[in-house]
């Protein structure tokens, strides 16, 4: 094997976190020598990332979240013009129905109207129907009774003469119609 050989120059100044090989006592990051070193590059790196995202980053942000505002800003107003539209239809349609159904309440009572206009022309013609259908019966009756009287006379007189006849008698046909007439008027 080799041997190795350390100066001892190179030791001082690589400082306290370096053994003599030139290896890392520990961990690096915790070593006081480096701090300064690595404040620069964290500076440094810190105001990078800064400039990134004030430059690129959060603009587009802005933009995306100003572009979203105003499409929720548009939807809504847009919501609320179709919501005033749908109650103005309502309003519309709520109108119509109650204009339809006046109107038709309106062809009903009129339609009622000509049917009992109907109805009473029509009872009127069956009154008079009635009543002239009466008349000829009572006429009719009327002769019935004529015909029945005259008959019952007639029977009457022929009875009357008969029994006359039947009882020994010689009847007369003149007395015996005075007499059925007498008789039958009271």
């Amino acid at each position: 094997m080799a041997t190795e050989t350390v100066d001892p120059v190179a030791a001082d100044l690589a400082g306290s976190c370096v053994d003599a090989y030139g290896g890392a006592i520990g961990m690096p990051q915790l070593c006081g020598d480096w701090f300064p070193n690595q404040i620069f590059w964290l500076i440094l790196t810190l105001i990078a990332i800064y400039l990134i995202l004030s430059r690129v980053a959060l603009p587009r942000i802005a933009a995306i979240l100003a572009e979203r505002q105003g499409t929720i800003t548009n939807d809504i107003a847009a919501a609320e013009d179709l919501k005033a539209k749908a109650v103005e239809a309502e309003e519309a349609y709520n109108k119509a129905l109650a204009d339809a159904r006046a109107e038709a309440q309106r062809i009903i009572a009129e339609t009622r109207a000509e049917i009992q206009a109907e109805l009473d022309d029509a009872i009127a013609k069956a009154d008079a129907e009635i009543a002239a259908k009466s008349a000829e019966s009572e006429k009719a009756i009327a002769e019935i009774r004529a015909g029945a009287l005259e008959a019952v006379e007639a029977v009457a007189k022929d009875t009357a003469g008969a029994l006359v006849a039947a009882m020994g008698g010689k009847a007369d046909q003149d007395a015996v119609g005075a007499a059925v007439t007498s008789r039958l008027k009271g």
